[in-house]
């Protein structure tokens, strides 16, 4: 018992010295003045429309049940200030304002009060304010995501209107746009494409790697490592991933295991959801890192907690080497409800393996490389026998035997199919269109990656024009957390009142656009 207690004193020891350097990177956040840009109107169908030119903000007068809608040109991450006065006789009463925030315009009449989602419906931004005194320059406390505002009079009286004179944004990131070479040289969707992209980036891209500065404004080790991608091919901004690398490391559990997820107020915290893939991959945003920095130090002070990963998730092998599932959240892969993940994590496990065996040959471990390798070979064969299906040509999962979209590109990302095998299969699951399909931009990165993989650089970008162009189609200004061609109005949580509309994960095409280029010659000339 007490060489146990001695461990954990020196875990914990490290792990305050994780936490110390993470503090010591953090950002000093660059602040831009932003205004509104026109007056808009947001029809039946949730669409905005024109109303009326900014200048004439000043002479909208707002009585009871009366609003007036600003559209900020672009998302936003800030905190906004607004110059009230009133309008008409002596203020004879308060004016009670409602404040509602859309990331995209359709959220504007979202209506609140039908909302019967299964998470809080205290994401959704909106704010009721008494004002006893006009003219008042109003604060609002809190950070929002949004690109239009809607300033609603609930109330005020017979007597007097109430009348916005300003409206401004304090917009917050830890990244400038300006510093990125845009893809000029792209077609017109490609750059476009790109822009938004970055944009979504930016916006995430706070005193940590967010997931979504709506929601849920948290640091989440899967998006982190798209988002990292993301930022070494355009931000470069690499203390920001260093710093989440080392408050992932110093917020384990008492066993070592990584949280897929953390609190960084009022303190940092580890939250208590822990994911079988989440955790497996700070070994692949640890190989990321060192790829794209070359920081051999940072390598070896984190690879005991990432190399702890594979020996946690090795527990959940049988005899057989082949994973064994859990209850419904061990493990993410994907939104798509029904979707079985068996096969997927055996795959995402020898994807760590991977990067396990090539981390642990920078650091020269020798016998453990080979250690590695022989694991690898054991549940590469597993694979093969227990979920493998040559009649249909696929991969299939679970007890069920289910096909899907998720199965065939984590077995191609691990490499347990290569070469002809392996775009033949990515061929066969698009043929058979399986209801198992992929409904977040997360998952369709994976599967962007996979066709890439296989040499298939044509079909991954009419994929990405497919799939991401779709949602620039559909209005988007920065990218989403999900999305589903056959159902734009789909979420995971019961309502798209509360979904994210600028999400980490979404992020990547301008990671796999610069992936497509030819660098040598004409930077831009995308296939």
């Amino acid at each position: 018992m007490a060489a146990i207690s001695i461990d954990l004193d020196m875990k914990r020891i490290t792990n305050d010295r994780f936490v110390e350097k993470a503090k010591k990177l953090e950002p000093k956040l660059m602040e831009k003045q932003v205004k509104p840009v026109k007056i808009v109107s947001i029809d039946e169908t949730g669409k905005a429309v024109p109303r009326a030119d900014i200048g004439d903000m000043g002479h909208i007068a707002l009585k009871k049940g009366e609003s007036i809608v600003l559209d900020f040109g672009d998302h936003q991450v800030g905190y906004v200030s607004f110059q009230l006065k009133s309008v008409g006789s002596p203020q004879d009463a308060p004016a009670y304002l409602r404040f509602k925030f859309g990331e995209v315009s359709k959220e504007i009449r979202e209506n609140s009060e039908e909302y019967d989602g299964w998470i809080s419906s205290s994401w959704i931004q909106e704010e009721y304010i008494h004002l006893d005194v006009l003219p008042a320059c109003l604060h609002l406390p809190r950070r929002y995501a949004f690109r239009y505002i809607e300033i609603y009079a609930v109330d005020t009286s017979l007597k007097f209107q109430v009348v916005v004179e300003e409206a401004v944004c304090r917009a917050v990131s830890a990244v400038d746009m300006e510093v990125v070479e845009p893809i000029s040289e792209a077609e017109p969707v490609l750059q476009r494409m790109d822009r938004v992209s970055l944009r979504t980036l930016q916006n995430c891209m706070q005193s940590v790697f967010e997931d979504g500065p709506k929601r849920d404004r948290r640091l989440w080790l899967g998006d982190l490592r798209l988002q990292a991608l993301a930022n070494y091919a355009t931000f470069k901004n690499y203390d920001l991933v260093k710093r989440c690398m080392y408050l992932f490391a110093g917020l384990t559990r008492d066993d070592g295991a990584i949280g897929a997820c953390l609190f960084t107020e009022p303190e940092y915290l580890v939250d208590d959801t822990f994911l079988f893939d989440y955790s497996l991959f700070f070994l692949s945003a640890l190989k990321d890192y060192y790829e794209a920095t070359r920081d051999k130090d940072t390598l070896e002070e984190l690879w005991p907690s990432a190399y702890r990963q594979v020996e946690l998730s090795r527990m959940r092998f049988d005899k057989r080497n082949v994973i064994q599932e859990g209850d419904n959240n061990w493990c993410f892969v994907d939104w798509k409800e029904g979707l079985n993940k068996q096969a997927s994590a055996q795959a995402i496990y020898i994807y760590a393996l991977n990067d396990a065996i090539y981390l642990a040959g920078i650091l020269n471990q020798v016998s453990l490389v080979v250690e590695l390798e022989e694991e690898r070979k054991r549940c590469v064969s597993a694979a093969l026998t227990y979920f493998w299906d040559g009649k249909q040509g696929v991969f299939v999962s679970g007890e069920n035997r289910q096909i899907s979209y998720a199965s065939q590109v984590w077995m191609v990302l691990a490499g347990v199919k290569t070469g002809k095998e392996a775009k033949m299969l990515m061929d066969r699951i698009v043929e058979l269109q399986p209801e198992m399909g992929m409904v977040t931009p997360y998952m369709n990165h994976h599967f962007v990656e996979a066709l890439i993989l296989c040499g298939e650089k044509e079909k991954a970008m009419d994929y990405m024009k497919y799939y991401w162009g779709d949602m620039l189609e559909q209005g988007a200004d920065t990218f989403w957390e999900l999305y589903n061609p056959d159902n734009p109005q789909e979420s995971p949580y019961g309502s798209s009142a509360v979904n994210s509309y600028c999400h980490a994960w979404s992020c990547t095409p301008a990671y796999l656009l610069r992936k497509l280029s030819n660098v040598e010659g004409n930077p831009w000339n995308i296939l």
